[in-house]
């Protein structure tokens, strides 16, 4: 292991201190707003206290109260717990605090808006930082406390966004004297990270200059109603009213068990009636950003419609099979029948006949051996792949929007979550450790199995790299003509290759149909 030394940046805040190896300077734990507890706990974020002296910043710093990944999904995916009131805070990476200017990559973790943090070991900011980038990964609040709809609340909705927004005001602001150029940022993120990038898209905020959307969805948006309801039920399950002062007066584990309960009802029974439909819409999210007409104005798939964000190029991205992950890591990889998924078939909303359709395949498809195959297809479908091509649809089709480059992994992980055999296969956030090209640790091979190919973690890699520094790929932009997908790891091999409208009758499946419009 090569030796550390220090090296000191002054922020608009005060001095912090980073450490230095391999040539990496990295900066952990800065805050970018003031520790949202007592009466900012329901608050937009405020502004953080200068400090006097140096304030180190070494180790990550604390995380976002939410409740622990349980089951199978616990025993491979990293979600680590970090004590501390000071949960709004961010990290840099960065080759040369003194540098003239390089591009900057703003990392937005996944976790459905309810777990994650940016201490995941995956997203070791280093490896973009190698390659020329200053690398900036953050936290926001999340669950009740980043989405909850509290009207009598400072700050009714959306807190997690405005968190999100003031982090990149930071960087707006700050970093320049780590090196970086604020008139070049690519903000990225995955999940509920990509969904934020798009919500981000639709503020227009022009905080940004590209976006990376990895397994997003455009058409995610509670309306205030719906996020009531959700709301009122973890108020219910707790035995309050749900105000601002009752929700302050709980103790923070038992708002967790009462929120994680709730989740798992809406995931696992999802009920249009108890929740509403745009919280059905969301596919078994419980907590997501709310459509209140001023923190967030529209759902993010309309405004992009209206021309916001049109400046901005996109490149996004999907696994081949994404649902598996919520299927083959939890009970439902043991439903055989397929009534057994009637609920959820009605309460997301998919057209009738569409089970029928995903059970026959055909060619170009990926295994869809019994129930919990074709199910996983169809909600890859119907929650990512298709809303992603609309959003890629929507821009192509207007004059002067900036392109939108689409790709997808194929790779298959043969790690078996479960007790009957079934694999994670490309699944969903398959693709972070080859993203970050961290395949080599312990925490990324608990979900890639113990042989990543590292061909693969190269190029996908190089080509987030290289979008975030020159917003090109060297493919074509997606167009409603050929609909090019570069498509990485194509039929489970290690290559990649441009493919033509991937499973053309089933993206043809759904055309007209509301929930994906």
């Amino acid at each position: 292991m090569s030796e550390q030394s220090t090296v000191e940046v002054e922020t608009t805040q005060g001095t912090v201190s980073g450490l230095v190896q391999g040539g990496i300077a990295r900066f952990l734990g800065i805050p970018y707003a003031a520790a949202p507890v007592g009466d900012l706990l329901f608050d937009a974020p405020q502004p953080f206290e200068s400090w006097a002296g140096v304030r180190t910043a070494h180790v990550y710093g604390a995380t976002a109260p939410k409740p622990p990944l349980g089951g199978r999904l616990g025993e491979i995916v990293a979600d680590p717990d970090i004590e501390g009131e000071e949960w709004l805070n961010l990290n840099v990476w960065t080759p040369d605090p003194q540098g003239p200017g390089l591009p900057v990559l703003v990392w937005i973790h996944g976790g459905g808006f309810t777990t994650g943090s940016s201490a995941v070991p995956t997203y070791d900011g280093a490896t973009f930082a190698r390659d020329g980038l200053v690398c900036v990964s953050f936290n926001y609040r999340l669950g009740v406390y980043g989405y909850g709809y509290l009207p009598d609340a400072p700050a009714p909705a959306n807190r997690g966004l405005l968190d999100q927004v003031a982090a990149l005001r930071w960087v707006r602001e700050n970093i320049a004297r780590f090196g970086g150029d604020p008139d070049n940022v690519t903000v990225a993120g995955e999940s509920a990270g990509a969904m934020s990038v798009l919500a981000l898209l639709a503020r227009d905020d022009g905080l940004f200059h590209r976006g990376i959307v990895q397994s997003g969805n455009g058409h995610i948006g509670q309306t205030p109603a719906d996020a009531d309801k959700v709301l009122k039920a973890v108020a219910d399950n707790l035995g309050i009213t749900p105000t601002v002062e009752a929700f302050l007066d709980v103790d923070v584990e038992e708002l967790l068990k009462a929120q994680a309960t709730v989740s798992s009802d809406i995931s696992q029974k999802p009920n249009s009636s108890a929740y509403g439909a745009s919280t059905m819409a969301a596919c078994g999210l419980s907590f997501m950003p709310v459509v209140d007409g001023t923190t967030l104005p529209k759902r993010p798939i309309e405004a992009i419609a209206d021309g916001a964000g049109d400046r901005v190029p996109l490149l996004m991205g999907t696994t081949t099979e994404e649902f598996r992950l919520f299927i083959v890591s939890t009970i439902l990889v043991a439903w055989n029948l397929p009534s057994l998924y009637n609920n959820h078939l009605t309460c997301y909303s998919v057209p009738a006949g569409s089970w029928d359709e995903y059970k026959k395949g055909g060619t170009d498809t990926y295994p869809r051996s019994g129930a919990s195959g074709v199910a996983s297809a169809l909600f890859t479908d119907r929650m990512f792949r298709i809303p992603t091509y609309r959003v890629a649809e929507t821009r192509s089709q207007r004059s002067g929007a900036a392109p939108t480059h689409l790709y997808e992994l194929g790779w298959r992980s043969p790690v078996t979550p479960n007790n009957v055999g079934v694999k994670l296969g490309a699944c969903h956030s398959v693709d972070l450790p080859y993203i970050w090209d961290t395949t080599e640790l312990t925490e990324s091979k608990k979900f890639t199995g113990p042989n990543p190919p590292k061909p693969l973690a190269q190029a996908l890699h190089k080509a987030w790299a290289d979008f975030a520094k020159t917003g090109t790929v060297p493919w074509a932009a997606y167009d409603t003509d050929k609909r090019p997908v570069m498509t990485y790891a194509h039929n489970n091999t290690t290559s990649h290759q441009v493919v033509e409208d991937p499973r053309q009758s089933e993206r043809t499946w759904w055309d007209g149909h509301p929930a994906t419009r």
